[in-house]
């Protein structure tokens, strides 16, 4: 799979109707028209005798070989370089439940960053279903022709069971970003900042705003890493285990975070918190921000408008992050899926634990190195470092946990 190098002032590119007509003369349409991605042939077939070798009668040799021996799949076809990018398109960015064709746009992007920053090849793959069993069971389908599956955009609280079945029934890497990516950048950030301030993850109390997909996937990813302490907020407060109104997610959640006891709104959580986290949209007060504890840190990662904007978070916090690249320290996915995937192919990992994905964080951190500061706690997603970095420690700590599979 290759991206096609678009110029968007270019006069084929440009944005039109399917009437033909102008559409808005908009930049971001003319990217985007025709896609922003192809398939393309790593061979040529010039002649009759390659045509013989690449198929029929000569491919038949490759499959039958396949056929005895399963897995030189790997050797011989896509399937140890390509994954697929599956999404049905009730979660997509900002917007919403908007449907399968309307994600086809993030599917692609996805997929094209894949390629760039990584070299993975990805299918985007919108599924036409939003039910969680018919979504497993078709993934599972397509699956011999992938060598990992990205889940994109799906709604909590159903991400969280498509995810676990299809690691269940699947071989492969599978990876809710959405969860996972976040939960990695925003590790390699949280470690950074404390490295700056003189503290560890042990002495920090940590409050998330959202309790979704993200949300529940850091809380539990910086439980994992050896934060001190971390709540959840939803909307109507802190998830502890006195509210009767939770769901089985968030009951799972009340069990193993918030060992302060804490209750009430997400306002009463940040009095002399370390850190917040939002991944929920909304705003939070100004005077809930100046009653965290000194030198705290706020990452507000609401697109596009955060929760804290950084103007006033700077004003009380000592390290300020967002989910925007035109603010510093941007906790951008891009950081962690390509290298992430890159390095769990190379070793045919059959799965994504928690080690690699804490081993990603940590290289991902290491790659600022001295260089850290107040708005340098991550390094910039074109950091030619990043990848290179990522994937090397994922594979190393896929093959000390077992999973990998050369």
């Amino acid at each position: 799979m290759t991206a096609e190098p678009a110029d968007p002032h270019s006069g084929d590119r440009a944005g039109k109707t399917s009437e033909g007509g102008p559409l808005f003369f908009d930049p971001t349409f003319a990217l985007h028209n025709g896609g922003k991605m192809a398939v393309q042939a790593t061979i040529l077939v010039p002649d009759k005798d390659v045509l013989s070798l690449a198929y029929t009668p000569g491919v038949a040799k490759v499959c039958s070989a396949i056929a005895e021996r399963p897995e030189l799949v790997h050797e011989y076809t896509w399937k140890s370089r390509v994954v697929a990018v599956v999404t049905d398109g009730t979660a997509v960015l900002g917007l919403g439940d908007i449907g399968p064709e309307a994600s086809l746009p993030v599917m692609e992007g996805k997929a094209v960053l894949l390629k760039q920053f990584a070299g993975v090849d990805a299918v985007p793959i919108a599924l036409a279903t939003t039910d969680p069993d018919e979504i497993v069971e078709t993934v599972v389908r397509l699956a011999p022709s992938f060598g990992g599956v990205i889940l994109e955009d799906i709604s909590a609280p159903r991400c969280f069971a498509i995810e676990r079945g299809l690691q269940e029934r699947l071989g492969i890497p599978v990876f809710h970003d959405d969860q996972h990516g976040t939960a990695v950048v925003t590790l390699a950030a949280l470690r950074n900042a404390a490295r700056l301030t003189g503290r560890t993850l042990g002495d920090l109390r940590t409050v998330i705003s959202g309790a979704g997909a993200a949300g529940v996937a850091i809380a539990k990813f910086l439980l994992e890493a050896g934060i001190g302490d971390v709540a959840v907020a939803d909307r109507k407060g802190v998830v502890s285990g006195d509210r009767d109104d939770l769901t089985p997610v968030k009951r799972e959640l009340a069990g193993i975070t918030n060992r302060a006891g804490i209750t009430g709104s997400l306002e009463t959580a940040l009095a002399g918190a370390d850190v917040f986290v939002g991944v929920s949209g909304g705003t939070v007060p100004e005077a809930a921000v100046a009653s965290m504890a000194e030198g705290a840190f706020v990452f507000a990662m609401a697109n596009p408008d955060p929760e804290v904007h950084p103007d006033i978070a700077r004003k009380y916090a000592a390290v300020v992050a967002t989910g925007r690249s035109d603010h510093p320290n941007q906790i951008n996915n891009v950081l962690a899926f390509p290298g992430i995937f890159a390095g769990a192919l190379h070793v045919r990992a059959s799965r994504i634990t928690e080690g690699m994905k804490i081993a990603a964080a940590e290289a991902l951190a290491e790659v600022v190195g001295d260089d850290v500061a107040a708005d340098y706690v991550v390094p910039s997603p074109f950091d030619e470092r990043v990848v290179p970095a990522v994937a090397g420690a994922v594979a190393a700590a896929a093959r000390a946990e077992g999973v990998a599979r050369r």
